[in-house]
């Protein structure tokens, strides 16, 4: 049991969404039901679910950009960044000028990105290219800008929603590295990710989310192993064959 005060408490908190239902009708979807967590200075917390269980939906909840529909937030004013790639690019833009406004998206002043600027374009290795319209790159120079920009902003929180490993491998190294790196240093992480592997390394608790819903939360292998235990019933459970007789 962490004895420090939680940077950031979650108290049921529930999120939905408007969905539209034909022309004129629509409902409400909750992306999150009812999640309760804690998360502690300097540990790194994994976030496992299947697809759809509203991790995604999570991240930008404790990231600070959707709020609660219900259910209470306690942030004791840290700023938590999600590494969320081309967060507010747009295309017609050049790499510097969309660099800098997903900085300010994230939540640096202008003046705080353009003093970390060389240093994220000379991460992102686009030194040639970062004056040029971001709709002449590649999806993986996009995505090593969009890495770099969220890796320099210094947060005091990192989220990491399946973003390790971006790029092609040379930059899937490097990247990978100066995450392990940060949560090395004691950076205090939220980290979403389908890679078992990874999770067991790099987390010191997890949070199992399931159908909007905090499962089961607390020690890396426990979690874990409850969660792969579920998934391998799940296929193991024949399908329902539909009733043929007459």
């Amino acid at each position: 049991m962490n004895n420090s005060k939680p940077l950031i408490t979650l108290d049921h908190v529930g999120v939905y969404y408007r969905r539209r239902n034909g022309l004129f009708g629509g409902d409400k979807f909750w992306a999150l039901k009812d999640v309760s967590l804690e998360l502690y200075p300097g540990e790194t917390l994994g976030i496992v679910g299947h697809n759809g269980a509203g991790k995604s939906t999570l991240m930008k909840v404790l990231a600070g950009i959707i709020k609660a529909d219900r259910g209470i937030i306690h942030n004791q004013g840290y700023r938590a960044s999600l590494l969320a790639l081309q967060l507010g690019f747009i295309h017609y833009l050049s790499g510097r000028e969309n660099a800098i406004l997903s900085g300010i998206l994230i939540g640096l002043s202008k003046k705080e990105v353009e003093a970390k600027l060389d240093d994220i374009i000379a991460f992102a290795e686009l030194e040639e290219f970062i004056d040029q319209p971001i709709i002449t790159y590649s999806s993986g120079m996009i995505a090593r800008l969009g890495f770099s920009v969220a890796l320099y902003a210094d947060p005091d929180i990192i989220l990491i929603d399946e973003v390790l490993g971006v790029g092609d491998a040379a930059f899937n190294k490097k990247s990978t590295t100066m995450m392990r790196e940060k949560i090395k240093n004691n950076k205090t992480v939220v980290f979403v990710s389908h890679n078992a592997d990874i999770v067991a390394d790099i987390c010191d608790r997890v949070v199992w989310v399931e159908h909007g819903k905090s499962k089961m939360a607390g020690d890396t292998d426990v979690v874990l192993k409850a969660y792969h235990d579920s998934l391998q019933s799940a296929a193991n459970t024949p399908a329902v064959q539909p009733d043929t007789t007459v």
